[in-house]
């Protein structure tokens, strides 16, 4: 588990100084339905969140209400080298918990830099390629009414097919502080009118292969060691032999390894390539093992097939 040193705990004015009360009765209404939010940050700035001995996180939900989670160690969001953090509990008490977040990484950020001037920081949430049309709004007049409401910049990335069942999208706020929780009030209160988006907190990381709850650090004021935490049982290790051609195997492997990690970090399979001139009987295919559970096995080879075909669909155009 990542630790870091204490921290001082701040004021409870300064606490409460920002805090976003819902504007009228309807948004008091869907301040009390269980919502989430996700959103990224780097290793570094996990291991500030979670504190020496889990002691901040703890301390975070205590003061907020929420429930804080945070993707172990090196398991980040596909094409990142970023955990995933999620705030679960009513509208009030996930505001609070980001709020209590963001204000100790831009305090952090800010003592470092020294300057008096309050820079634009850059906040990426993780949404549903689903529930992004809501925020996007008829010829995308719900964003432009967010962003000149708020003074942030939003900008929502396409959804990336590279990566195999990933179905969520990248919605990244630009501003300081105020700006930024501004945007987020906005945001969370549209997606939270989304029934679909309030379902989806029961299976948060279903995103990808590989990226299930059991990945994910439990909650801390539970568990302050951060020690095993299962919620499924094993399934049986077996190991499967594929061949892929020689001239392909550099596309399984890609760039500096790049591919077989995805691969593996997405589906929890192992995969071992033999090397050079040791072939599948009676073929010049390269030698492919797979280890892992009869479902990683499967989402590893369907990714491989992914990584080979689509090399020679360019090769044919």
């Amino acid at each position: 588990m990542d630790s870091t040193d204490s921290y001082a705990a701040a004021s409870p004015e300064e606490l409460t100084k920002g805090s976003h009360e819902p504007h009228d009765s309807s948004e008091a209404d869907s301040a009390e339905k269980p919502t989430h939010i996700r959103f990224l940050v780097s290793n570094a700035a996990a291991g500030s969140v979670i504190g020496k001995g889990g002691s901040t996180i703890t301390e975070f939900q205590a003061k907020s209400g929420a429930r804080i989670q945070l993707s172990r160690n090196q398991e980040f969001f596909p094409g990142t080298t970023d955990r995933i953090i999620m705030i679960s509990g009513s509208t009030k008490e996930v505001v609070s918990g980001l709020e209590l977040i963001l204000e100790k990484l831009h305090s952090e950020l800010h003592a470092e830099e020294g300057s008096d001037v309050e820079p634009r920081r850059r906040l990426r949430l993780v949404v549903p390629n689903s529930s992004c049309g809501g925020i996007i709004g008829k010829g995308g007049a719900t964003i432009k009414s967010f962003i000149e409401e708020s003074k942030a910049g939003i900008k929502i990335s396409p959804l990336d097919n590279t990566y195999y069942g990933l179905s969520d999208r990248l919605v990244t706020l630009s501003g300081t502080f105020e700006e930024q929780m501004r945007a987020i009030d906005l945001i969370l209160a549209k997606l939270t009118e989304d029934d679909h988006y309030s379902q989806n907190i029961h299976s948060p990381y279903s995103y990808a292969a590989g990226y299930n709850s059991a990945n994910y650090a439990p909650n801390y004021a539970h568990n302050g060691s951060g020690g095993k935490y299962q919620n499924h049982k094993e399934e049986a290790s077996t190991t499967v032999t594929i061949g892929v051609s020689d001239e392909h195997i550099g596309l399984v492997l890609g760039r500096g390894g790049r591919n077989i990690m995805e691969i593996t970090q997405m589906t929890g399979a192992r995969i071992k390539i033999s090397d050079r001139g040791d072939f599948m009987s009676g073929t010049t295919d390269r030698k492919v093992s797979i280890t892992g559970s009869q479902r990683a096995i499967q989402q590893a080879e369907t990714m491989i097939k992914q990584k080979v075909d689509s090399a020679s669909e360019r090769v044919n155009e």
